[in-house]
This record gives structure tokens, sequence and C-alpha cells, in this order.
């Protein structure tokens, strides 16, 4: 086993953040893909025995859980290259502020989408295009969400911008016309090698969306 190791799946955004993360610092590490839709591996049962789900990183041999813990783990256990969050203590409490919402509202909100149908899908896409207001509004004329520098929020949402196409398609919306400035910030981050080669294709979380529904039984 390398000294570095990712359980994940190739869906996962969450896993995805870890591959930005550890692609922007430059380390190697080994990947190891996990069937989260079957029986999971002895090493994820072992390496996550509360939630028993990817991602973990597993660094000398110790786990590390839980995706915005793993990319803050991996920004202070690699200082030396493309810091992620701000060493200012209020702009690090802003980033993890805005990090936190994604997986509480971006996410949580853009679940429902795909999960719903009919007017509580119809109430989900207006609370998500408030959403991608209130994130427009943090991130204005900025390159970023931290300014020039590409980092800890940006790693946060990033790996979703491949999940619009399957948003817009089931809601019946576009992302472009409600929220401009983040769909322009997606593609600036697709520019980014440590982006695009982590992410999955648009067309290629479509399909996987349509096995969770019938996963959760929504079709």
């Amino acid at each position: 086993m390398k000294a570095v190791v990712l359980l994940d799946f190739w869906a996962s955004p969450f896993g995805q953040r870890c591959r930005i993360a550890l692609a922007e610092k430059g380390v190697e590490y080994e990947y190891r893909e996990e069937n989260i839709l079957g029986a999971k591996s002895p090493l994820l049962l072992k390496s996550n025995p509360v939630y028993k789900k990817v991602p973990v990183l597993i660094h000398d041999g110790k786990p590390v859980c839980e995706s915005l813990i793993i990319v803050q783990y991996i920004d202070e256990a690699w200082p030396d290259h493309a810091p992620l969050l701000p060493a200012d203590p209020y702009a690090r409490a802003q980033a993890c502020f805005w990090a936190d919402f994604v997986d509480m509202k971006f996410n949580e909100c853009g679940s429902r989408l795909w999960k719903l149908k009919g007017e509580a899908q119809a109430a989900a896409k207006e609370e998500f295009i408030g959403i991608l207001k209130l994130l427009e509004g943090e991130l204005g004329d900025k390159k970023y969400f931290g300014g020039d520098a590409f980092g800890f929020v940006d790693v946060a949402l990033a790996p979703f911008v491949s999940w619009f196409y399957s948003y817009e398609t089931c809601a019946g919306f576009s992302i472009e016309e409600a929220a401009p400035k983040v769909v322009a910030w997606g593609k600036r981050c697709m520019e980014r090698e440590s982006v695009a080669n982590a992410l999955s294709h648009p067309d290629k979380i479509y399909e996987m969306v349509g096995v969770l529904k019938k996963k959760f039984g929504v079709e």
C-alpha cells in the first residue's frame, strides 16, 4: 500500500474534492474504487466504521474521513504548495462557512431536484435558484470564491459542475439563466487540470442519476 490511499467512487463529488486537492498539491496516491451500491470493502468498513462511506484518505495507515475535513487535512499535511485555505483567521472562517453551505444547502437541495416530482420538485427548484443566487452574490466579480487564487470553496463546489446538466434536465430549468456568473466560474475551474481530470462527464453523471432514481424508487 502506498503512503497515501484514497477510497473513493468515480461519480462521488465528495471524493472528487479530495482528488482535486491532492492534484493541486502534487501528491501521489493510490486510488481505490469502492462499490458504494453493493458490498463495501473490509478496508472501507475498517477505515470508516462510523459512516461506512467514501471518501476516506489513508495517510501512513491513518484514516481521515469526510470530504471537507480531508481537504483541510491535505492542505495542512502538504503546506508547501498551492494553499487552499487562507492564512487570515477571518477569511479562513468565511471559506469554511461557504464550503459548509455547499454541503448543507446546495448539495442537499440539488439532490431533491432528481429525487422529487411535481409540486415538491418545483418548490425545490425555486429554493435551488435562490441558493445559486446566494453563491453568485458571494462570488461577485472575483475569479474564484477566494479571489484570484483557486481555494477551499472552489474545491468544495467544483465537482458539482458536472451535475449541472442532471439538475437542469430533471427539473427543467437553466442554471446559466439563473446564475451566469456561477456557470462562468465553473468553466474557469474546468480549465484547471486538477478539476478536469477529477470530474466525470455530465452525460455519465446523468446515467448515474438514473441508477440512483431506481435505487430510491423515484422511477
